[in-house]
């Protein structure tokens, strides 16, 4: 019995696969200043928590999207808002390691066409995709034709 031939796939428009590929791996990360970074006091007895569940979360978004140990997490997350000019504490692997078991992560099913936008504000989180962050940022266009 003989072995069937592999498919071949031909490319032939070479400049529309190249950007296909490219956007495929984008990732735009939007950082809001207001965001609470920090736990509100709760005023209950004991250690109140260092980091709000949106910091927590933020964290562990990263850790699912790049598929990193949760000691990586921590140092790109630190990189990240060391590039976004903010200056805030980083929580420890522990601590993520922790707080992952009561927070749950979901990421919504990625579209290959275009980037993920992840936006974080002072509500939370938030995965867009290219058209619904333009209708974020820009307002809603009018009613289309």
């Amino acid at each position: 019995m003989s072995k069937p031939k592999p498919a071949r796939y031909r490319a032939t428009n070479w400049s529309a696969y190249n950007a296909a590929l490219r956007t495929r791996g984008s990732l735009l990360v939007w950082l809001d200043k207001k965001m609470a970074w920090h736990a509100p006091h709760e005023g209950r007895p004991g250690r109140p928590p260092v980091f709000s569940d949106a910091a927590i979360q933020f964290c562990l978004s990263i850790k699912v999207l790049f598929k990193l140990p949760l000691r990586q997490t921590t140092g790109m997350v630190a990189s990240l808002l060391h590039l976004a000019g903010l200056d805030c504490p980083v929580p420890d692997y522990s601590m993520l390691c922790r707080l992952q078991k009561t927070l749950q992560v979901q990421i919504p099913y990625r579209r290959a066409d275009g980037p993920l936008n992840l936006l974080v504000d002072s509500t939370g989180i938030k995965f867009l995709g290219d058209g619904e962050w333009q209708a974020c940022k820009q307002g809603v266009p009018g009613r289309r034709q």
